[in-house]
């Protein structure tokens, strides 16, 4: 059983930087290749990026590409989300997922999600 803890998120004005965390325990990190996804009320739960199990592959939505970077530490246990040029639609509750057969689809394990909240 892996257990994921977001932090991080916080209020931040339109063309802020914030970073995200998530922490994993109880389960082998590296075997999972690792997600954030982001949900608001009105719109579906959204992929917004996910990287390799060693960190040297790395994807995103093209609403986020060029702004927000995935990485992680597998010593730490730990995938970071960095979001620079915030912008209001980027509101949202950001959960990360781990995924072990990287499937891109199904989800493990998921965290709690964080606020994330821009104002403009």
């Amino acid at each position: 059983q892996v257990q994921l803890v977001e932090s991080g998120g916080t209020l931040v004005q339109a063309g802020g930087s914030l970073r995200l965390s998530c922490a994993a325990s109880g389960g082998t990190f590296s075997r999972y290749v690792m997600a954030w996804l982001r949900q608001t009320p009105r719109r579906e739960r959204e992929f917004v990026a996910h990287i390799s199990r060693n960190g040297s592959s790395t994807y995103y939505a093209d609403s986020v590409k060029g702004r927000f970077t995935i990485s992680r530490d597998n010593a730490k246990n730990t995938v970071y989300l960095q979001m620079n040029s915030l912008k209001p639609e980027d509101t949202a509750v950001y959960y990360c997922a781990a995924d072990l057969l990287s499937t891109g689809i199904h989800y493990d394990y998921w965290g709690q999600g964080t606020q994330v909240t821009v104002s403009s």
